[in-house]
């Protein structure tokens, strides 16, 4: 299989793997042939990759992070809880909900599971071939993102389940902003942006006083925007103000961010997100958080399309975990563009003269999207 944009998606392709509702539901198996109405469908819904079978990358299995059923109870459990808070605006301080506790805390409890059963785990994309609320998939995607550099880190257990529960409830204040601010698709006004950063805080207060959530979990949903010099909200802390888990879901939260459609515009490819987060370094985010961070995120993720400065371009089929920026690559088209009978593979981390300055340049199927 390989990872394509949905722009060079073209008629006759095949799914490599499903895709899924809001609910959890599969709305396309694998194996379902593409036709241009389906294309420019998944564009509309905001699916902006999904994974194509090609049969050169017939052996190439791409793992998901955590097991599909993690994911599928993880997100039907935020949900859930989510949407209870969105009914139940500017609840009040001291009014508790223990069951949002034990629910997180189990969700929590397999999310480590999963990722301490994975030798060398790599930050891979987990937004492909979902469709669902940003709020929520993103608040899954930052608690797991965080949970694996925590690991990575040297964490013991309770101190991932406190890190991973602050980067799964890092949002929750955004359930007492109004929908209409949330999903505008235009730029907020300057009252909007004003009351969007006041969701800092009511994450804070709805936190601080539940019994079974810890309240460096709260500090985290108060602190993730906060920054090293100062310039974040909704305090303006800054250096050691800042407790450390905010510090790691601060960053986690904006690379998920780049990395996923948002209703104005499309995601960036990581590649590009941990470039623009390493122009943060040392004042935005801590170098060296950022440094094991692009140690643990594959940069150019499994099945996408590379291209290199001889012109040659293949498709990436395996990650060097100690050198994630220098992948394995199947070379399947010479530098002519033209398909090699024959393909290869090169191994980035011993052929270093050899450099990706290109990725997905295919040439993209215009014709099957309307928008």
């Amino acid at each position: 299989m390989r990872l394509l944009p949905i722009q060079m998606c073209r008629p006759g392709m095949r799914l490599a793997k499903k895709i899924f509702s809001e609910e959890g539901l599969i709305l396309l198996a694998e194996n379902v042939e593409l036709s241009a109405k389906l294309i420019n469908r998944l564009y509309e819904y905001g699916i902006h990759f999904v994974y194509i079978q090609d049969p050169r990358t017939a052996d190439l299995v791409i793992p998901d992070v955590i097991s599909e059923d993690t994911r599928h109870r993880a997100l039907s459990e935020i949900r859930t809880n989510f949407r209870d808070l969105m009914d139940r605006p500017n609840r009040k301080s001291g009014v508790t909900y223990p069951y949002i506790a034990k629910s997180f805390k189990q969700i929590m409890s397999m999310v480590i599971d999963d990722l301490t059963d994975q030798k060398d785990a790599m930050i891979m994309l987990m937004n492909m071939g979902i469709v669902d609320d940003y709020l929520f998939q993103h608040s899954l995607n930052v608690a797991v993102y965080t949970t694996l550099l925590g690991i990575a880190d040297g964490y013991t257990r309770d101190e991932l389940m406190t890190l991973g529960l602050g980067a799964m409830l890092h949002d929750i204040g955004k359930t007492q902003i109004s929908v209409n601010i949330l999903k505008k698709q235009g730029q907020l006004t300057r009252d909007e942006y004003e009351e969007m950063k006041r969701h800092a805080e009511r994450g804070y207060l709805l936190l601080k006083d539940e019994p079974n959530i810890p309240l460096i979990a709260a500090h985290c949903a108060y602190q993730h925007h906060e920054r090293l010099d100062g310039s974040g909200y909704p305090r303006g802390i800054r250096g050691d103000q800042i407790h450390e888990y905010a510090k790691w879901i601060g960053l986690v939260d904006s690379y998920d961010a780049m990395t996923t459609t948002r209703i104005y515009r499309g995601p960036m490819l990581p590649h590009e997100a941990v470039e623009s987060l390493y122009a943060g370094s040392g004042t935005q985010y801590e170098q060296r958080m950022l440094q094991l961070f692009r140690d643990k995120v594959a940069i150019y993720p499994l099945g996408v399309t590379v291209k290199f400065q001889t012109g040659e371009s293949g498709v990436v089929v395996d990650i060097n975990s100690t050198c994630p920026h220098r992948p394995v690559v199947r070379v399947l088209n010479n530098e002519m563009g033209e398909e090699l009978k024959v393909p290869y593979e090169v191994d980035l981390s011993t052929q270093l003269t050899t450099m990706i300055v290109g990725v997905n340049e295919d040439r993209p199927y215009a014709e099957a999207l309307s928008v």
